[in-house]
Formats: structure tokens, sequence, C-alpha cells
């Protein structure tokens, strides 16, 4: 295989932890590349987030290089060849150089090898095929480099073999397509997603969840998500997710607030459901609790919210809510639902009002009344809502001496 290209230094590649683990390996003359998603962001000029190690030394081997220079290693995957370098409170997952024996459609059998193009041939998309060697040189042997410059999303080989080899490849082809892809996706791709998008269900849940929210953090995922309803994969992953419109605005106004995506509102954007299926897609996509309960109320407010609403209103549902972030989700929520758009100036205005939850606090208490000489029992609680709803009425007028009635000093 010879190099394809070079690559400049980058930080990541020459700061002080990759230094170490490299030296490590290449002490016991482990051969050492970077890999996969650092080599194709940096190529792009992308932050990098994780930094992949490959090496045709066993994980066993390197596992005893890196504990001789001093390197936490651990044994994440080590049957399926991953050890984890920890160095600074830093982590590299370093793999050994594999192949695959068999597959199933959900995991694969694999043996190391020491072949770098056998390697590479076992991922999924040519832009995830890149390797480079610590002094940036970079080997690229299915045309991946000549992929990212075209915006083209295209997997290593045929298209439905690979996905016949693990079918979660099939949300990563779009996914990828929403963050990388311009243009009309590759047409061989698109086929063998609609032909075996009916094999979705055999994926678990926090499998498909990991993907859509990923899918959902693009900066415009609408595109892709009406592309995946078109071809028919939605209708055996998500069917209850048709409703673009809503999410095609919702992304358009993060983008003009500058907020960064957030794959949980974004996915209630789309979702045509009530509360109780709401609940039913998060037991499907194994939402953690918290989750699951801020999918349901954003699909059914607990509290109206609109950001229409005169400031009085608005600070009366902000205060039953008691969440300052779910306030904001429901007023974007409702900027995108059916009344119609709102102005930007209106929205922001709407989304300051959740700075005044900290103000909105009840203040007096039930040991208030008592030392007013008020017997124990239920007629402190009646008093208490009594006096609760006088102050949310005169708009939370603060102090004590105005819960009283009489002005604040």
């Amino acid at each position: 295989m010879t190099v394809a290209a070079r690559l400049a230094p980058q930080p990541w590649m020459t700061d002080e932890e990759s230094r170490a683990v490299i030296a490590a390996l290449a002490a016991g003359g482990a051969d050492a590349r970077f890999v996969g998603g650092c080599v194709r962001d940096a190529w792009l000029g992308r932050p990098v987030k994780d930094v992949d190690i490959a090496s045709h030394a066993p994980p066993e081997r390197v596992m005893e290089l890196l504990k001789a220079a001093g390197i936490t290693a651990v044994p994440t995957g080590i049957d399926h060849g991953t050890v984890t370098a920890v160095i600074n409170r830093k982590h590299f997952e370093i793999t050994t150089l594999r192949r695959d024996v068999e597959t199933d459609g959900r995991h694969a059998r694999v043996e190391f090898t020491d072949d770098w193009v056998e390697d590479a041939a076992r991922r999924d998309l040519t832009m995830n095929a890149l390797s480079c060697t610590p002094d940036g040189n970079v080997y690229d042997p299915f045309g991946g480099l000549a992929d990212m410059a075209a915006g083209r999303v295209r997997f290593v080989g045929e298209a439905r073999k690979r996905i016949e080899e693990d079918v979660l490849r099939l949300l990563r082809f779009f996914r990828f397509h929403a963050h990388y892809g311009r243009g009309d996706p590759d047409p061989e791709a698109l086929e063998a997603c609609e032909a075996l998008a009916p094999r979705l269900p055999t994926l678990s849940g926090e499998r498909v969840r990991g993907e859509l929210f990923r899918l959902l953090t693009a900066p415009d995922p609408g595109a892709v998500w009406r592309l995946m309803i078109g071809h028919g994969v939605m209708a055996h992953l998500l069917p209850q997710a048709t409703g673009v419109a809503r999410l095609d605005r919702l992304a358009r106004l993060a983008h003009d607030l500058g907020e960064a995506p957030d794959p949980l509102r974004r996915l209630a954007a789309v979702l045509e459901v009530d509360r109780a299926g709401a609940l039913a897609v998060a037991g499907t996509l194994r939402l953690s609790n918290a989750e699951r309960d801020r999918l349901a109320a954003l699909i059914e407010p607990p509290v109206p919210v609109h950001p229409l609403d005169d400031r009085v209103k608005r600070r009366q549902a902000l205060y039953r809510l008691g969440d300052a972030g779910l306030y904001r989700d429901l007023v974007l929520m409702a900027a995108v639902g059916p009344a119609g758009p709102v102005s930007l100036g209106v929205i922001r205005k709407a989304l300051a009002t959740a700075e005044d939850l900290p103000s909105l606090r009840l203040p007096v208490a039930g040991r208030d009344l008592l030392a007013l000489g008020m017997d124990r029992g239920p007629r402190v609680g009646e008093a208490l809502k009594q006096i609760e709803a006088w102050w949310i009425a005169e708009d939370f007028r603060s102090g004590r001496r105005t819960a009283w009635g009489s002005p604040d000093p």
C-alpha cells in the first residue's frame, strides 16, 4: 500500500501523550498508525474527538509494551483486539489489525493479521478506512480522500455485503451523509439500504439510539430524515417519526440562536404521537429515565408555554414547571409548532424569562403562619395555597412583607 498524501502535524499527533503511546509501541517493534475518525476529521479540518490507533502487535503484547512504559493499559475489548491506553487522563483505543472470519449482521468473529489493507477492508466507509503514520503519511486503499473531497459517502466494497455484515452500517450511512455528504447520496448504497431496511428491528435499542442521536446533531438533518422516510427505512425503524417540517424549522431556529443541536428536542419535533406514544418510543430506544420524562414533556407539555404569551403568563408557566431547561425547550417547540412563525426577537425575549426562575420562590412558608399563632393542621396548607395564588396573580411580587399584603420597605 503506497502513501496517498501527507497530513500536516496535528496537536493530537504531537502532544506528550500521543508521543508516549507511540513510543511505547515502537520500543517493542510494533508498527502503529492513527486510524479512523481522527484521520478523517483532521484531513477535513474538523475537530478531532477521539484518537484511535491500530497496530499489528497482538493485544497481549500491546498490554506488555504499555505497562513497560508506565502507561495504564485497560483490556477494554481484548477478545476483539482492543486495549485502552490511559495517560494523563487521556484515552487511546489501540486495536490489533483484524480480518472478519464470520459475521451475522450484528457481531463479527475476527482473526488478527499484520496486513493493513485487510484491516482497512473490514471498515464500513471509505472515509473511515484511512490510516496515518505518526510522521503524517496517509494511506488510502479505497479512495476515501477523493470521496471526502466530493462529499460522497461510500461503502468499502459492495454496499449490500457490508450492511449484511452489520445492519447498523445502514444507519451509519445516513448519519455520515448528514454530517459529511453533499448532493445526492451514493445510489448503490441507497439501494442496499432500502432493500435491507426490514432487518433494522434486529438491532438493539441502544445501538439505534446512538446512531439516531448522532444523526440528529447534524447541522441540517431534515434532508436525510426525509430520505430515510422516502426509502422505507423509517417505516422499519421509527414509523412515528415523520414530522420533518418541524425538524427543519427547529434546526434553522437553533442555528439562528447560536445553540448547539439538541438531539432529544429534535427527536420530539419529528414524532407524531401522544404522551403514551412518546413513552413507547423511549422504550424502543432504551432512553434513560430522565430522557424518557423529558421526551414525554416535550410531546405533551405539563404547562402550556408559548413565546407569544405576555410576561405574566410566561413567568407563571416557568414557576409551575420549576425547570428553566424544560421551559426553554417548550418555548422552542412552540415556536416551530402549527401556530405559525414567531420572530427571533420574540423568541429571545421569551427564552430570557428562564433567567427569572431563582426569584420565583414563594417568600413565606408554613413556619411563618405558625409563628403568627395559626394551629398546626390542614388550615396551614390551605392558607399557603391562598397566599401562593395571590402571589402568582400579582406577578410574584417579591419579599416577605409584600407576601403579607404590605409593600416592601
